[in-house]
């Protein structure tokens, strides 16, 4: 890949992004509600900034099984 800040933030973000998601699955417990409010300007920016991460790490997979080290 070629941006490799780019990657780690995606990455990182996406990776939250799952982490609240199983919270909400397991626990029912909402955690960017509850620090930033129920669907507040701030908590809609990190949803739609978790969900733009999810898209560009789609990229990914095109890069499976490529072994350019």
């Amino acid at each position: 890949m070629g941006n490799k800040y780019l990657d780690g933030t995606a990455l990182t973000i996406a990776i939250i992004g799952a982490i609240n998601w199983g919270l909400i699955g397991f626990f029912r417990f909402d955690l960017v509600a509850f620090i930033f409010g129920e669907m507040s300007w701030l908590s809609r920016i990190i949803y739609g900034l978790v969900g733009l991460c999810g898209l560009y790490l789609i990229s990914f997979y095109m890069h499976l099984g490529n072994r350019d080290d």
